[in-house]
């Protein structure tokens, strides 16, 4: 991993940022000054966090952290970025459900001050398990915690999915749902697709990545089941923790109506990409944290609801990384830093799993 040049993730300047922040904010906080401006490491290739402090006598929040749409000139990862959308859905999350999602304060639909719109939350302290070098790597906080201590994270990361799935009114999400007769489990499929169609739209396609597609429609589910509202990018990377619980619930931008199954195998295949990497450079990984057998019956335990059709999510999980793994790579090559191999599905770091997976192979 260290050998590939990580990609770009924006073309701003944090400098000028941090100026019309402050411009922004005595806006909507006269006085008010902008203190300690950072971009995280962490910080994602979709949307970008900015972090920082509120200079003021009496603030709504001290510790911020923003949230901005993508930079267009950074070869987004997604054709678009509702933020309001972001905004509402967690407003909502937070009124009906028990998950610690961060307060939101502040939504700018205009574009102007910052060239995108964005909204502003109150920065969680905590730890956050890295994906670069992977949390399934020796050295990391996670990686070093005692097995009980794992358990626990385990635990109480399924809670999450749990209690989002069984205490949000799914009726409250009408806003998410694309228009259609289909079934919601459908309708995510054929978002998908589209998305697929978007990312190589001119530019060599994957063989590997259709079929998968079409492996799907072979293992398609006889009952979907009722849908429920998906985190989306329901991972332990977007989680902040205060010690081994969860503090913050973080990044709803995927989130969408649909099974429950979406979640859980996003869940187990994400954890799954991370050891697979490990072990591939010789290290054990975390082989007993979070497998599929852990997070069925965990789930099964905590709602009285037996994960089905296993096999088709996990499938689509690995489906729906290797689509957004494909832009990745396609905005390296944008930027020059990579170059189109001979086989395009090469791109995909994890081609070897998805292609056992079509094979039915990767789970025996």
């Amino acid at each position: 991993m260290a050998a590939v040049p990580r990609p770009r993730t924006s073309t701003r300047d944090p400098e000028e940022l941090a100026g019309r922040i402050d411009a922004w904010l005595a806006s909507r906080l006269p006085g008010a000054r902008v203190k300690g401006l950072r971009i995280p490491e962490s910080n994602g290739m979709s949307s970008e966090t900015l972090l920082f402090d509120i200079d003021h006598p009496e603030p709504p929040l001290r510790a911020c952290a923003l949230r901005l749409a993508a930079d267009p000139a950074a070869y987004t990862v997604f054709p678009v970025y509702d933020l309001e959308r972001q905004y509402r859905l967690m407003r909502e999350v937070a009124a009906t459900t028990a998950l610690p999602v961060p307060a939101v304060h502040w939504y700018e639909p205009d574009p102007a001050p910052l060239g995108a719109p964005f909204f502003v939350m109150e920065r969680v302290e905590g730890r956050v398990p890295p994906d670069v070098m992977p949390y399934t790597y020796e050295g990391n906080w996670l990686h070093s915690a005692s097995d009980a201590q794992r358990e626990a994270l385990e635990s109480a990361t399924i809670g999450l999915l749990a209690r989002l799935h069984d205490q949000f009114p799914v009726e409250r999400a009408e806003f998410l749902s694309p228009p259609g007769t289909e079934c919601a489990l459908r309708r995510h499929v054929t978002a998908q697709r589209a998305y697929y169609a978007w990312v190589v739209d001119g530019l060599p396609r994957s063989p590997l990545i259709e079929a998968a597609f079409d492996r799907l429609e072979e293992l398609w589910p006889h009952d979907p089941g009722t849908p429920v509202l998906n985190w989306g990018d329901a991972r332990i990377g977007n989680i902040i923790y205060d010690g081994f619980e969860p503090a913050a619930v973080l990044d709803w931008e995927m989130a969408a109506v649909a099974p429950r199954e979406v979640d859980l195998g996003w869940t187990i295949y994400l954890h799954r990409f991370f050891q697979d990497l490990t072990t591939g450079t010789g290290q054990r990984g975390l082989p007993d944290f979070l497998t599929r057998e852990n997070v069925v019956a965990g789930y099964a335990a905590l709602t009285g609801h037996t994960p089905r059709d296993m096999d088709f999510h996990t499938l689509y999980a690995a489906l729906r990384h290797a689509v957004v793994m494909l832009r990745i790579a396609y905005r390296q090559v944008h930027f020059g830093e990579i170059a189109v191999p001979h086989n395009p599905d090469r791109m995909i770091l994890h081609h070897a799993s998805l292609e056992a997976m079509v094979q039915g192979t990767y789970w025996k």
